[in-house]
């Protein structure tokens, strides 16, 4: 108990006073995965909005390979990010392995299945509701995913925390391709990890300690959100015409 105490009261002093290499590896951490979830978030967006509109040959098979993509362990992304990166691999050239490149590239596949998914169901969810009348305006399948995704551009806000809450929690990938190097690669996850294994708990718990306080804020930012679109919808329900479009897509008819 002693031990657990001493190490806390360190790990606070850690944070407290602003440990030079506390920091440093924060903020690493903080860049990957803001990188990464700004370019899995744009392309997850685009093509996560099109699924959930467009109907073709084939799309049943698709929505089975996204979610499935889900359930991939980090690891398996790493491999694959490192195979892809290694000096035989087709990307070798760029020199990106053990990089922040190659840790950013890494998330951000990891990340671009979260974002996709969660578009394609919410624009997909008001598609059903209000597509045959867009159609009807002859609004074609890009123009309805983007009206449908302007309209619906508060909620897509959770996919983008939820998507940043998947990166930077993430240990697996980056722990592969980055070979977390200190004062080069190495972010909170693979940090914690480490000293842990090191007996340097202190250090570890700092670092799990901000690490928990940024997925409090996340889940705090969730929560705040939800509560603010249920209180918008509540009020446009009252207000509303009935049977009319909300948003953007009002004004697009």
């Amino acid at each position: 108990m002693s031990t657990f105490t001493d190490g806390a009261s360190t790990a606070l002093l850690l944070i407290t006073t602003l440990d030079p290499q506390l920091l440093a590896i924060v903020g690493r951490s903080l860049a990957v995965s803001a990188c990464a979830c700004g370019l899995a978030c744009g392309l997850g967006l685009l093509f996560g909005a099109w699924l959930g509109v467009a109907r073709f040959p084939g799309h049943g098979v698709v929505l089975t390979a996204l979610n499935t993509l889900l359930a991939v362990p980090s690891v398996v992304v790493g491999l694959v990010v490192y195979l892809l990166l290694s000096r035989s691999g087709p990307l070798g050239h760029l020199g990106w392995l053990f990089n922040f490149q190659a840790m950013v590239l890494a998330q951000t596949l990891l990340v671009l299945p979260v974002a996709t998914a969660l578009t394609r169901q919410i624009v997909a969810d008001v598609e059903n509701q209000h597509g045959e009348q867009l159609r009807s305006l002859g609004a074609g399948t890009w123009l309805r995913s983007v009206l449908l995704a302007w309209d619906e551009r508060h909620a897509l806000l959770t996919m983008l925390i939820t998507s940043f809450g998947r990166a930077i929690s993430e240990v697996g990938a980056v722990m592969i391709v980055g070979g977390n190097i200190e004062g080069f690669t190495r972010v909170m996850t693979t940090a914690i990890a480490l000293e842990t294994s090191k007996g340097d708990l202190p250090l570890a718990l700092a670092l799990g300690l901000i690490l928990l306080t940024v997925v409090l804020l996340l889940n705090t930012l969730l929560l705040v959100l939800r509560r603010w679109r249920t209180r918008a919808h509540g009020a446009h329900d009252v207000v509303g015409a009935p049977g009319s479009l909300p948003g953007a897509l009002g004004s697009a008819s």
